[in-house]
């Protein structure tokens, strides 16, 4: 029978306390940065050494007690919904948020129910809550964060919700850009790509419905086209292509929209002669294309801008409205 390994005791605050020679509540001091408590430089060399040197870390709950609420930002978001723009973004702002002394967590739980999702959340007691779907946060859900003791409550939606500060975010407009763009390139047959990824579809709808309302008023039609973001899925569909009667799409963003182009291009369709494309993010990738995609860029707040409002929310309560996302189309080869 195999011997088990002893499990090694963990270090504790004691145990810096007594290689610094110094006592816990001066180790306290020290690690969590205590305002009003002087400590020598060399004092706090000393208890940083030890820590250092034991491997020791501070316990974020206990410190969270200690402090009255915690410095964690909960980001309820799947990374593969909010794509590599925001992803880039996202983390510029953890760094952001690192300078108001806050640690930024992503909660990657799916929930159908807003109020499940807002009790998941607040088991964890985070200071604020960022959401970057905000669209399915309600009054209900965001009480129940409050009562929690959450303090800074910000959200991206395409309307205010009640007891958060929102940021309009609109993925319908985003929709309605790319369509109305192409029909003032004369198209009139437009396809708006729906993403097969799991997560992708509580923006790919109203993406969907801002180029239908966009086509309603024009006298053009739009025809949703399945995608998943693979080789097989694109070539598939690009060779039922013909078949569809399309003369235009657009493609959810510019990942699907290269994977697109590609297969079309395979399949002997000339873009932008056959069938115009149009992305969305205006990720670098766009530009590299040839023809070089047509897409939409997000006019997002800065990090720091978002960082510095969520900061004040927690201390004071409230903060000045931030702009809305504006979406912007950048014209190019594919359309």
């Amino acid at each position: 029978m195999a011997e088990r390994t002893p499990v090694p005791a963990s270090i504790t605050s004691a145990d810096v306390a007594r290689l610094a020679g110094v006592s816990r509540a001066t180790v306290s001091f020290v690690l969590n940065d205590t305002q009003g408590h002087r400590v020598s430089e060399s004092t706090r060399a000393r208890v940083l050494d030890a820590a250092r040197r034991l491997g020791y870390v501070p316990h974020a709950a206990a410190r969270s007690l200690r402090a009255g609420r915690s410095n964690l930002v909960l980001m309820p978001a799947s990374l593969s919904a909010v794509g590599r723009l925001v992803s880039d973004w996202v983390d510029d702002l953890h760094s952001e948020l690192d300078r108001h002394g806050y640690t930024a967590v992503l909660h990657a739980g799916r929930f159908d129910d807003p109020l499940d999702a807002a009790r998941a959340w607040a088991e964890l007691r985070p200071a604020a809550v960022i959401a970057l779907d905000g669209d399915r946060l309600t009054a209900q859900a965001a009480e129940l964060l409050r009562r929690a003791g959450v303090r800074g409550l910000l959200a991206f939606a395409a309307r205010p919700v009640p007891g958060v500060h929102t940021i309009g975010l609109d993925h319908a407009r985003i929709g309605a850009t790319a369509a109305e763009h192409l029909i003032a390139r004369g198209r009139t047959r437009i396809g708006v790509v729906m993403p097969q990824e799991r997560g992708l579809a509580a923006l790919a709808r109203p993406r969907l419905a801002g180029a239908e309302s966009v086509a309603a008023r024009a006298m053009a039609t739009v025809t949703p086209v399945e995608l998943a973001h693979t080789r097989e899925s694109a070539t598939s569909l690009a060779r039922r292509w013909a078949e569809l009667g399309l003369d235009s799409v657009f493609a959810y963003n510019d990942e699907y929209a290269a994977l697109l182009l590609h297969a079309l291009r395979a399949e002997g369709v000339v873009v932008p002669d056959d069938v115009a494309i149009v992305g969305s993010d205006n990720l670098v990738l766009s530009e590299l294309q040839e023809p070089a995609l047509t897409t939409i860029r997000l006019d997002l707040a800065s990090p720091a801008r978002i960082a510095d409002a969520l900061h004040e929310l927690v201390r004071t309560g409230a903060t000045a409205p931030l702009p809305a996302v504006e979406p912007v189309l950048i014209h190019r080869g594919t359309s």
